[in-house]
């Protein structure tokens, strides 16, 4: 059975059964000034230097190198995922930012990558094609390139593979002629996408479509991961949405507005929601009319929202092993698989495979399923409360669940069935459930957040893009950087 991205994470959510769901824990609102800080080089323990240099060469040598397709989970055999690419795309110049490779070998690299995509064929065919109107399918056969059967064409999907290609037109700005290259097929990419014909309900942007089916049945609506797709869809220069499409994406807001453990925040329980957009944009210190209103900025509110689930694991509702200051994050991600068992409580636990964990507001799925991700892509919001969360992990789960590329996708302390028959990972006597696989798309807020953190790299280089600011404009965005004032 095909593992489920992450990236549909808001219809799963709005799917679970009710068992899987519970009411919010609140406390009184603790209110705070609007302060953005823009900081320079952060200094990290040593260990986060080696994870990220690992987390790395997860993309550099998984990747195809005839293709540049990124798998979806590794090891063993995999499709494509077109987001993790665009995660790729943007993990080549940090590495050459941080020596780990040439400028020439990460510029051969996207080159191949963009000249796959831009010459792979576009069309409605149910088998053969790679995308449809600039669109690409979610899933691609690693080696050849073409759709995964009955995958559908994915418009978030493709804004994050187009996140990376903008990074690469931006971040490769000489006059070399690889790089002269990378810019024409980067700006060829971005122009061709149809945003307009993915908006089957408009102004509102559609989840994606199917050559079989036509459109699917959901519409993106906020709060979750599409605000790059919506600031992208508006910054086109040949396709562009309306602005009444930010609109409608933001009129929903109200019902995800809320105080959770004593932060007033939207609130999108796996942490995916936030980390996807904002490890490629920078929002500190610029606001929409939303943000404008509650006088904060979608930074401070992504470090709430990492502060009220390290607060949820803290209260520990269902009393889960391990869970703590020490121990907190919840995104979607794999999990042991769809097994119910008695514990040697006598509780009755129900446990999930690849699903959409998360503690907020709307919702809260919880099965003591753990993913590094989930805190580590929030560092660049809540250094303090992560850093001390990471070294406390490595010391305790680091001998089980950090190798060769960084973390294992997710680890359960709380599931010791060792005759149960897992997705994938084992079950290790005293330890719990441990993944084998690493996702991209899991795997891509690590690094580029990392990096966000230490230096703001990749958010100083899309802060030059002109269709990102463009998009921003047109989506109501002001102030900071965007005015050319950013706030220290």
């Amino acid at each position: 059975m095909l593992k489920r991205s992450a990236i549909l994470c808001a219809a799963l959510l709005a799917t679970l059964p009710g068992a899987l769901l519970a009411a919010p824990i609140t406390t009184a609102p603790q209110r705070a000034p609007f302060v953005s800080t823009l900081p320079v080089e952060h200094t990290l323990p040593p260990f986060f230097d080696q994870l990220e240099k690992r987390t790395f060469e997860f993309f550099w040598d998984t990747t195809n190198p005839a293709n540049g397709l990124a798998p979806d989970h590794y090891p063993g055999p995999s499709f494509s995922s077109i987001a993790a690419v665009g995660f790729a795309l943007t993990a080549y110049p940090i590495g050459v930012e941080r020596g780990w490779v040439t400028r020439q070998q990460a510029a051969q690299r996207v080159l191949t990558t963009l000249k796959f995509f831009d010459d792979a064929p576009q069309g409605k065919a149910a088998a053969g094609d790679t995308g449809y109107k600039g669109f690409y399918y979610h899933f691609l056969d690693m080696r050849t390139g073409r759709r995964w059967p009955h995958i559908e064409l994915s418009s978030i999907d493709t804004a994050l593979l187009m996140a990376g290609v903008l990074f690469d037109q931006s971040y490769f700005d000489r006059g070399t002629p690889i790089e002269k290259q990378i810019r024409s097929l980067a700006n060829q990419l971005y122009r061709r996408v149809d945003w307009t014909w993915m908006q089957a309900d408009p102004p509102l942007i559609s989840m994606g479509w199917t050559p079989q089916s036509g459109f699917l049945k959901y519409n993106y609506e906020g709060y979750d991961e599409a605000m790059i797709l919506y600031i992208e869809a508006l910054g086109s220069p040949t396709h562009a949405v309306q602005p009444d499409a930010w609109n409608a994406w933001t009129a929903t807001y109200p019902k995800f507005w809320g105080d959770y453990y004593g932060r007033e925040q939207l609130s999108f329980a796996p942490l995916f929601g936030s980390q996807y957009s904002e490890s490629w944009i920078d929002f500190r210190g610029i606001q929409d009319a939303f943000m404008r209103g509650k006088g904060i900025d979608y930074f401070i509110n992504s470090r709430r929202e990492a502060e009220s689930q390290r607060d949820y694991a803290i209260a520990n509702p269902g009393h889960w092993t391990g869970y703590g200051k020490d121990l907190w994050g919840l995104t979607a991600c794999d999990g042991p698989g769809n097994i119910t068992y008695t514990d040697a409580q006598g509780v009755t636990r129900t446990f999930a495979g690849y699903a959409a964990r998360g503690a907020g507001i709307k919702h809260t799925f919880d099965d003591g399923t753990i993913a590094p991700t989930a805190a580590l892509g929030s560092i660049a919001f809540a250094p303090r409360i992560v850093i001390p969360m990471v070294e406390a992990m490595q010391a305790k789960y680091g001998k089980y669940i950090y190798g060769r590329y960084g973390y294992v996708d997710a680890f359960n302390p709380s599931f010791h069935d060792s005759n149960a028959v897992v997705n994938s990972g084992t079950v290790v006597p005293g330890v719990g459930w441990v993944d084998s696989e690493r996702l991209g798309i899991d795997q891509g807020p690590i690094l580029l957040m990392l990096e966000n953190y230490r230096s703001g790299f990749v958010w100083r280089v899309m802060r030059k893009n002109p269709y990102i600011r463009r998009g921003l404009q047109r989506a109501g965005f002001s102030g900071g950087w965007l005015d050319g004032k950013p706030a220290t």
